[in-house]
């Protein structure tokens, strides 16, 4: 799972960058602020690559979701991002979470054999 997210982590905090720049163009946002608010969700797409697997990793993933979504309010193309972020998490913890399965059972047998 910790490597389907992580993944998917990375691809936003791209994304977010380049939204940033985006949101730079906004005369009623100042630099500072844009950037204040991008580089902390940059960072915490960083960190969350780290505690994805801890208890709460999950769920503050979700959070920085919806923010991603919830900022279309000043990007209006990151509504769309946003839900397809939010599809690949989904399927990131998804998926992730059987091949963990897997990978159990699969050493699970080796150990018996």
């Amino acid at each position: 799972m910790r490597t389907l997210c992580s993944s998917t982590l990375i691809g936003e905090f791209f994304v977010i960058g380049f939204a940033g720049l985006v949101a730079m163009k906004d005369p009623d946002l100042t630099m500072g602020t844009v950037w204040t608010v991008s580089g902390i969700a940059m960072f915490l797409c960083v960190v969350l690559c780290g505690v994805v697997t801890r208890p709460g990793g999950v769920v503050l993933g979700w959070v920085l979701q919806i923010a991603l979504i919830a900022s279309g309010v000043v990007v209006p193309m990151m509504y769309v991002l946003g839900v397809v972020f939010a599809g690949l998490w989904w399927a990131s913890v998804h998926y992730g979470k059987k091949i963990d399965e897997a990978k159990a059972r699969f050493a699970a047998q080796a150990d018996a054999a």
